[in-house]
């Protein structure tokens, strides 16, 4: 299937049940590229199962997820694993940070840039003048990724030692360093006070602008959704109640019933 339009990711009516429990329903949706789209719900609303199967992580039971690589082949999604998927283009931050925290800042990302060395076992094993080379060029590209979101300061420091801000922030350049063209944030600002959550804001705008990439996330902050994204999906039991810009959505009486309540009225 060639991509005659700027489609980067189709989910055509996609399922999953758990034994007997239908977590989420014939969602579908469409992705082009330079988007940033949010979906929103209530807690249990089946918004990271789907980020589950859009990652490879859960295989749909029923429906099937189309990407469209950089050079414009199309996958299906519910039929490679996660690695493969990476290589191609989706890359994700989770809900709970999962960085490797006895590891430093520098070899976090640098394990990312894994899928784009150039060398094979004899080499690493025989230390040979082009794994040397290769490896520099790690190390610098990684340097300039730590540089770029203003934490190379701490390129040594243990993950673990982080303050909470910059380890979401680690995590998102992470994520960057293998080069993906769609970004998926788990409810990036959870767990931040405001000035962390209006920082994230910018970050975000900026990571689109500077990577030209497409940013799908998770996020409960109705300041940060409504304040950076282009369009939304409204999840309800697994099911889409709603999808449209930001100043539909909020005025939605369906969303503002399941999910908005009070602030519908602080963000209109």
């Amino acid at each position: 299937m060639q991509n005659k339009s700027n489609l980067l990711l189709k989910a055509n009516n996609i399922s999953i049940v758990f034994g007997g429990l239908r977590a989420v329903s014939n969602f579908s949706c469409e992705i082009n590229e330079g988007e940033l789209l949010g979906l929103i719900g209530p807690n249990g609303a089946g918004k990271t199962t789907v980020f589950n199967m859009l990652s490879g992580i859960y295989k749909p039971t029923e429906g099937e997820i189309n990407f469209w690589d950089k050079k414009g082949h199309v996958h299906l999604v519910g039929k490679k694993e996660s690695a493969y998927l990476n290589r191609l283009g989706i890359s994700r931050t989770f809900q709970n940070i999962r960085l490797f925290n006895n590891l430093t800042v520098q070899d976090n990302v640098r394990i990312a840039l894994h899928t784009q060395r150039s060398v094979n076992p004899m080499h690493v094993l025989f230390r040979t003048r082009r794994f040397r080379h290769d490896e520099q060029l790690m190390i610098e590209k990684t340097d300039r990724l730590l540089e770029l979101f203003k934490i190379d300061g701490k390129k040594y420091e243990l993950a673990k030692n982080l303050p909470y801000g910059e380890q979401r922030k680690l995590e998102i350049v992470r994520a960057l360093a293998s080069n993906p063209s769609l970004l998926l944030l788990d409810e990036p600002a959870a767990g931040m006070n405001p000035q962390e959550t209006d920082e994230l804001m910018k970050l975000i705008a900026f990571i689109r602008k500077e990577f030209d990439i497409t940013i799908l996330l998770i996020e409960h902050d109705m300041h940060l959704v409504m304040g950076i994204c282009e369009r939304l999906i409204v999840l309800d039991y697994g099911r889409i109640i709603a999808s449209g810009v930001p100043e539909d959505i909020r005025k939605n009486p369906a969303v503002i019933k399941a999910y908005l309540g009070e602030e519908a009225v602080e963000y209109a």
